[in-house]
Order: C-alpha cells, then sequence, then structure tokens
C-alpha cells in the first residue's frame, strides 16, 4: 500500500467520523464547525478523483455557502432566545 492509498483511507475514516459526530453532537455550533469540516475533506476526496469542477463546487457551497448561511441561523436562533429569556425574566419579576 502506498502512501496516496493510506491517505485516501485515512480522508475516508476522517469522513465517516465527520459525519457521525454532526450526528452525535448537542452542541449546534460544534455541529456546523464539523459540517463544514466533512465538506472540506469532501472537496480534498473530489481532487483526489480528479473531478475539479465538484471539488470547486463542494468548496463553494459546502463550506462556504452553507456553512455561512447556517452560521447567520445559529446567531439568530441566539438572539432571538435572549430576547425570550429577557421577557421571561421581566414577566417574572413583575408577579412577584
Amino acid at each position: 500500500m502506498g502512501i496516496t492509498q493510506a491517505f485516501r483511507i485515512l480522508l475516508l475514516v476522517l469522513l465517516i467520523g465527520c459525519a457521525i459526530a454532526v450526528n452525535l453532537t448537542k452542541n449546534l455550533m460544534s455541529a456546523v464547525i464539523i459540517f463544514m469540516s466533512y465538506s472540506s475533506i469532501m472537496c480534498i476526496l473530489w481532487i483526489l478523483m480528479q473531478s475539479p469542477d465538484l471539488a470547486i463546487t463542494e468548496a463553494a457551497v459546502g463550506a462556504g455557502v452553507s456553512g455561512t448561511l447556517f452560521l447567520m441561523t445559529l446567531k439568530k436562533i441566539r438572539a432571538e432566545d435572549g430576547e425570550e429569556k429577557k421577557k421571561k425574566k421581566k414577566t417574572a419579576g413583575r408577579k412577584g
């Protein structure tokens, strides 16, 4: 087995590890980062399979656009959760 073959196997193991980790993680920020890592590894695999067009698409869409959208959505969710907590504190203070 050559070094290239060992590198491909390592990338495949990391790819499977990322896929499992995304499903098992509880922290949403970690899940987004792992998903972006998954897309980056997939991009490298596409290059090794001599498909540069798919590699560019995976890098742009998978790690770039999707990752950015996930991060923006996560920020929005956290902002809305913070507003709900503030409202609950205000209503709890009035009752007491």
